[in-house]
């Protein structure tokens, strides 16, 4: 079975907090809820591609790939 896209990680919080914002100000400028962002940074939500790439936007980064994490889960 693929289990590739079943566990992502982010890099959320620590981008978030080298660009001085709260998860209720990345929230804002992304237009999703202060919960949305902490489902993110927790691994409990997987985003839209579009959501994604405006999270990796406004945290200054260039792909999402330096935002988002994911672990392809090889095993059997």
């Amino acid at each position: 079975m693929d289990t590739m896209g079943d566990n992502l990680e982010t890099k959320i919080r620590e981008f978030r907090h080298l660009k001085g914002l709260t998860q209720q100000e990345l929230a804002d400028e992304a237009g999703v809820t202060r919960q949305t962002i902490n489902a993110l940074e927790n691994a409990r939500y997987n985003p839209s591609l579009l959501l994604a790439y405006r999270i990796t936007k406004i945290l200054g980064q260039e792909s999402i790939e330096d935002v988002f994490i994911i672990d392809g889960g090889n095993e059997e």
